[in-house]
């Protein structure tokens, strides 16, 4: 209690205890938004998670599916089919409610599977590469989307986290010790004058006979 400077008076003893009641009432509530926050960041890992495996999947289908064609119709003329096609898609920041809180995330919209070739020069590898590798642009879109959102999670879940540490090991801990030092203080003080007054009247009988 060495480190205890508050002067022991009763207004600062009322001022202690409101510190701790606010102080252990925003611990419970920091405690209980870290809670949330990280049974949502879970939840979002598991979707991470899903939208992985399926991406692996994925993956397993488009390439494959791509070599086919090049062994089909060869290199040149697979790049002289791409050279004239384009999709337009548009990626921006959106703000999405998670766990309660806005928080940053990812809008992507993605151009329709459309076969930007005329039939004449397509053939059902070059159709199945297209449809595959549109397959796989979806996934990785929107694993990308959440993956922003539970970056931000865990973000938010250390910040709340540091909030609850400086409450629980620095903030409760002194203001019990002040709350504890002041208390012990004003009742030294009472029983000193206590003791006083009674000394006084001993000494003021004592004078009287």
């Amino acid at each position: 209690m060495a480190h205890v400077t508050i002067a022991p008076t009763k207004s600062n003893l009322m001022r202690v205890k409101e510190r701790l009641v606010i102080a252990e009432e925003g611990y419970d509530l920091l405690e209980q938004k870290r809670e949330i926050l990280v049974m949502e960041l879970m939840r979002k890992v598991d979707q991470v998670k899903h939208l992985e495996a399926e991406l692996a999947k994925q993956i397993e289908r488009a390439y494959p599916a791509l070599k086919r064609m090049l062994i089909v119709i060869g290199r040149e003329k697979a790049n002289e089919l791409s050279q004239n096609i384009r999709y337009e898609a548009t990626i921006k920041e959106k703000l999405v409610r998670e766990a309660g809180m806005t928080l940053p995330g990812l809008e992507v919209k993605l151009p329709k599977a459309e076969l930007k070739y005329s039939g004449a020069s397509s053939c059902a590898e070059c159709d199945e590469t297209v449809l595959e590798f549109f397959e796989l642009l979806h996934i990785l879109t929107e694993l990308a989307a959440i993956r922003t959102v539970a970056w931000h999670l865990a973000r938010e879940v250390r910040k709340t986290q540091r909030r609850v540490n400086a409450l629980e090991k620095m903030v409760i801990p002194v203001a019990k010790e002040a709350k504890i030092y002041i208390e012990a203080a004003l009742e030294e003080k009472e029983r000193d004058s206590f003791f006083t007054s009674k000394l006084l009247k001993k000494k003021k009988s004592k004078v009287k006979t």
